[in-house]
């Protein structure tokens, strides 16, 4: 797949995603989506659990929510949602 915020490829049930732009957001190495039925509640919980924020929701086109945190050693764990 090709869309505007990544080049996607799936290999053997594995989606494997690549952002062109994300070194200028803060992104240093690979980054998990886990997926979300609720991406603002699941969100929410992972701040309240200690999370810091990094990206906030954001619809990246083709019915994705896109979201991320650094949990407490510094790691950035995204969040995915499909409309």
């Amino acid at each position: 797949m090709e869309e505007s915020y990544c080049v996607g490829f799936n290999i053997e049930s594995q989606n494997i995603g690549l952002d062109p732009h994300g070194h200028s957001k803060g992104m240093t190495g690979p980054v998990a989506y886990w997926h979300a039925n609720d991406i603002e509640e699941r969100l929410q919980a992972l701040l309240d659990a200690g999370a810091a924020a990094h990206q906030g929701v954001r619809d990246v086109g083709g019915g994705k929510l896109l979201a991320s945190v650094k949990d407490t050693g510094g790691n950035v764990i995204g969040l995915i949602q499909a409309l």
